[in-house]
């Protein structure tokens, strides 16, 4: 049964005049990997931003789970089940890898500000679950052994995979990627994509924006394109790399005739 997780109906935004957004349809149906892909001011990490509630759209709608979203804020959007992770990586640096997923856990969690400064017994049991639950993610991403380091002195690529740990500390039911493949070299894009088949495999549904098209391929049940804004084709990956207009804007008029004849 297709069971549509986000819905993306009709959505526009522009700056100054420019469409970053452009009349955007898709889907995302729950427990598959969608990639959105397309050349540098496409409109990738805006579609992004309408969705989280970072930006909110000058047209059209976002549903999520069946009820609309548009204009939420995105601390609202974050508690409903939708976590991101960002182009650059947005780690509290002089915070330990446990306290920066920690902080992710609290969306989760009763505790106010006020119950907090009271310093209540049960919020003491809710921050040992926090600290066990966030344990348990870091021994899950391989970190574990670096649970006390700061984040500031991790390498990029450890930096990345505490993002992830804290995004998953949400318990989200969609999880946006944006460009996680950026900064990594070879070895470190190849456990990504390990890492993200596991996150869809443990029940969280992906949509992620990425440059690296082999990563697309290997992993993605879906691809959307844009351009310019507009979506040009939506489909497997296979049939993408087929489609001409695809071929078209990445590498030019000539590769799409040759792809036709």
């Amino acid at each position: 049964m297709n069971n549509c997780l986000l819905d993306i109906r009709d959505v526009s935004r522009s700056f100054g005049g420019v469409h970053a957004v452009r009349a955007v349809y898709s889907s995302v149906t729950e427990g598959m990997i969608k990639a959105v892909i397309g050349p540098n001011g496409a409109g990738k990490t805006t579609l992004f931003n309408l969705i989280a509630g970072t930006l909110a759209p000058h047209s059209g709608q976002v549903h999520f789970r069946g009820r609309p979203i548009t204009g939420c804020k995105s601390h609202t959007i974050a508690g409903l089940g939708i976590a991101r992770t960002f182009q650059t990586t947005k780690l509290f640096g002089h915070m330990t890898v446990l306290e920066n997923v920690m902080v992710g856990r609290h969306p989760r969690t009763r505790a106010g500000f006020l119950a907090g400064m009271l310093n209540l017994p049960w919020t003491w049991r809710e921050e040992r679950e926090i600290r066990s639950r966030a344990m348990a993610l870091l021994e899950e991403f391989d970190l574990a052994v670096i649970a006390e380091e700061r984040a500031c002195n991790l390498s990029f690529g450890q930096q990345r995979m505490v993002e992830f740990a804290r995004a998953l500390a949400t318990e989200p039911a969609l999880l946006l990627l944006d460009e996680p493949a950026a900064g990594l070299n070879i070895y470190e894009t190849k456990a990504l994509s390990e890492r993200i088949l596991k996150i869809r495999d443990r029940g969280v549904t992906c949509l992620v924006v990425e440059h690296d098209m082999s990563l697309v391929m290997n992993i993605s049940d879906e691809v959307l394109v844009l351009d310019q804004g507009q979506k040009i084709a939506e489909g497997p990956p296979r049939a993408i790399q087929r489609n001409p207009d695809v071929i078209r804007i990445y590498l030019g008029e000539d590769h799409a005739a040759n792809s036709e004849s």
